[in-house]
């Protein structure tokens, strides 16, 4: 990870504890580095609750409840498919605060209309649900770092905004 990330997890920290929240995650492209992230800060077990890796569309439905109509509708990689996980992950961890990202890291799998470096960003924060697109330039690694980074400054702008 970048060494930007560190200030913005220590911000983010904060934040959630000053409010009492906790909060989740549900990643697709990432794999999990935004929990990983969350967790390797000491003292993040009094404010991370839980993380799912729900790569596969079957996950996204069965473990986030996404409606398969909207991943059959928009494709996994949509604001739709962004905004029902983050909704899905605060709901079934009952947190006040979700982040959700689902996107294409490459080097394979886009399209003209979603290419590579595409990724959807949802976050949900007391139940308020905003999404996001970003397109990063670079090789999967560098799509995945800059998306785990975006991920948390959206959070942390918004879990400050709701306080």
């Amino acid at each position: 990870m970048p060494a930007t990330v560190w200030p913005v997890l220590a911000e983010l920290s904060s934040a959630l504890l000053a409010r009492g929240w906790r909060l989740a995650t549900a990643e697709s492209c990432t794999g999990g580095m935004v929990a990983a992230c969350c967790t390797s800060l000491a003292g993040s077990s009094d404010w991370f609750e839980r993380g799912w890796v729900t790569y596969s569309n079957a996950a996204k439905v069965a473990e986030l409840g996404v409606d398969d109509r909207l991943i059959a509708t928009h494709g996994a990689v949509s604001e739709p498919v962004a905004r029902a996980m983050a909704r899905g992950a605060a709901a079934a961890a009952q947190v006040q605060a979700a982040v959700a990202i689902t996107g294409i890291a490459g080097p394979s799998g886009g399209s003209a209309a979603k290419p590579v470096g595409t990724v959807w960003f949802g976050w949900c924060v007391e139940g308020q649900v905003q999404a996001q697109c970003q397109r990063f330039d670079g090789d999967r690694a560098a799509v995945r770092a800059a998306a785990v980074e975006h991920a948390l400054a959206g959070l942390c702008t918004r879990v400050a905004a709701a306080g």
